[in-house]
């Protein structure tokens, strides 16, 4: 049976930077961020953890959906954030809601990783493996960022989305995904480097690396031909979907793949504007702030759809 999302949650840090407050930090402008990205503002952790955000978002979900922890047989948990190398996110969610029915894992497919994780759950229900299931996407970027490149610290922001699914006679209808990692190098952060023993290198973090141009000009192309092949799947035109939810990366590569998919831009909501660019937590959040506005009605047909690092790329057609 088709996974179904019956509940959303999200947690945002309470820190508010504003473009106007980066300006203080380095050279840039927020009439430069607002008019080459659309973001105004982002919320950044101090106190908070990806952990915590995930936790917090997760409860939501659970409440929102209306179902016991005990309930849940699967988490997924979408980050390329993690305060932990071992034990996941996930597993530490499952621990803080008493999920202990769950099996738990993390995945890493940046900026995609929640549609990556909805893909699975909807994997593991199919083949009847899974009924209930929690799916997580979750980031703290601050902590990856170099905060003198102006470039790139300005885009990203911190928080957790959650989705509670559950297979039912109407959900997911199609998914399509994929991945380049040919062109991998236009979005990167390098781990801690071999050190042991035997060879001595830098165990320093490195900072996260992006060429814009190269990820603007992947993701006008690849995402409309995504979100086409996953409503030809689905046998659904455009003009049936409701809302188109994707990734919050830039407001420039939104209003592209509007006019691509020749859709008003008012099928496309937004929170970048306050949001900024949160990975694998930007269209579960997207999406719990629709839900939460009432703006989701039963048998409502959207489209969610997640591009970023790897290259990586995911689009799912669902019914509400």
């Amino acid at each position: 049976m088709p996974a179904r999302i019956i509940g959303t949650g999200s947690a945002l840090p309470e820190k508010v930077v504003a473009n106007q407050d980066l300006e203080k930090l380095m050279e840039t402008t927020d009439e430069w961020i607002r008019s080459r990205t659309g973001i105004e503002k982002r919320h950044i952790a101090v106190t908070e953890t990806t952990t915590s955000m995930a936790v917090e978002a997760a409860k939501r979900a659970i409440d929102s959906a209306g179902i016991s922890a005990d309930e849940i047989d699967l988490i997924i948990v979408g980050t390329v954030s993690g305060d932990m190398c071992f034990p996941s996110t996930a597993c530490q969610i499952q621990d803080a809601v008493l999920a202990k029915n769950a099996t738990a894992f993390d995945i890493n497919a940046a900026c995609a990783g929640f549609l990556f994780g909805l893909t699975i759950a909807d994997a593991y229900m199919k083949s009847g493996m899974a009924k209930t299931a929690l799916v997580v996407g979750a980031e703290t970027l601050s902590k990856m960022m170099d905060w003198n490149d102006r470039s790139t610290c300005v885009l990203f922001g911190d928080g957790a989305g959650a989705a509670v699914v559950r297979d039912d006679d109407a959900g997911i209808i199609s998914i399509v995904q994929g991945s380049d990692g040919a062109r991998g190098n236009a979005l990167t952060c390098r781990n801690r480097e071999v050190n042991n023993p035997f060879v001595k290198n830098s165990c320093e973090l490195d900072y996260t690396s992006m060429d814009g141009q190269a990820v603007y000009k992947f993701a006008v192309k690849t995402v409309p031909a995504a979100i086409t092949e996953a409503l030809d799947k689905a046998g659904i035109s455009p003009d049936q979907v409701k809302y188109f939810l994707l990734h919050q990366a830039n407001i420039r590569i939104i209003e592209a793949v509007a006019k691509k998919m020749k859709q008003p831009i008012e099928k496309f909501p937004t929170n970048l504007q306050e949001c900024g660019n949160i990975s694998a937590g930007s269209v579960p959040i997207l999406l719990d702030f629709v839900n939460q506005e009432g703006k989701l009605v039963k048998g409502d047909k959207i489209v969610l759809a997640g591009f970023g690092a790897g290259l990586t790329w995911g689009a799912a057609v669902l019914t509400w």
